[in-house]
Formats: structure tokens, C-alpha cells, sequence
């Protein structure tokens, strides 16, 4: 279980993805602060620094790639880890976001059962 302190973005344009993301990470005992788009994405971060942030790659207006990249040049932000959560799972694609600046990358639809594990694997030390 994440320890009550740890406090996680979720970027997801799509209500079911993102409540469904919400539920079981609240479940597994962590704060979980939510965007929809980049422009609250960005409104939220500066008054919030989360311990991980978890973006959809395919945003309207702007890409997750591209909204990493603004967050990035952020003071207080350029550290936090990122996982790109996209439905985009091929051959190539993990090189590609990690390539963008993304830590990781978790495929969708996610996985119930290990979901939470998955996000919880960003944050331990190498």
C-alpha cells in the first residue's frame, strides 16, 4: 500500500479511465489529485507537487508529450517522476516516452489488480 503521504497526478481526458484510476488508487492509500487537459494540468501545478505524475498521452490541445516537456522547464517540477498512461502500447513506443522524459510507461486499459503495484514501482529508488 502507498504510504497516505504520497500524492499522485492523474492526467486522463476520459472520465472512466481516470475514475476507474482514482478508485483504485485511492483504494491503495494514496492522495490523488486529477486534470482532464493541460491547461488545468498546468493551473494545478502551481500550487501542487505531487511525488509522480501519471499522463494520458493523448490530450486535447495538447499532447502528454508535449505538456511533459512544459512541465519539465518548471522550477520544483523537473524532477518528479512521470509515466505516460497510453493506449499506444507497440513495438517502440517505451523508447519513444522515455525518450520524451517520461520514467515510464504504463499501458491502457489498466490493470486492476496491479495497477496500483505499477505506479508504486516509479517511485522506489533505483
Amino acid at each position: 500500500m502507498a504510504p497516505e503521504s504520497r500524492t499522485v497526478l492523474v492526467v486522463e481526458d476520459n472520465q472512466a479511465n481516470l475514475d476507474l484510476a482514482v478508485y483504485v488508487l485511492e483504494h491503495a492509500g494514496w492522495n490523488v489529485l486529477t486534470a482532464m487537459n493541460a491547461d488545468e494540468t498546468l493551473r494545478l501545478l502551481e500550487t501542487s507537487v505531487p511525488d509522480l505524475m501519471l499522463l494520458d498521452v493523448q490530450l486535447p490541445g495538447c499532447d502528454g508529450v508535449t505538456l511533459l516537456a512544459e512541465i519539465r522547464r518548471k522550477p520544483g517540477l523537473a524532477n518528479v517522476p512521470a509515466v505516460a498512461l497510453t493506449a499506444h502500447a507497440m513495438r517502440g513506443d517505451r523508447e519513444r516516452f522515455l525518450a520524451a522524459g517520461f520514467n515510464g510507461y504504463i499501458a491502457k486499459p489498466i490493470q486492476v489488480k496491479t495497477f496500483s503495484a505499477e505506479v508504486e514501482s516509479y517511485l522506489k529508488e533505483p
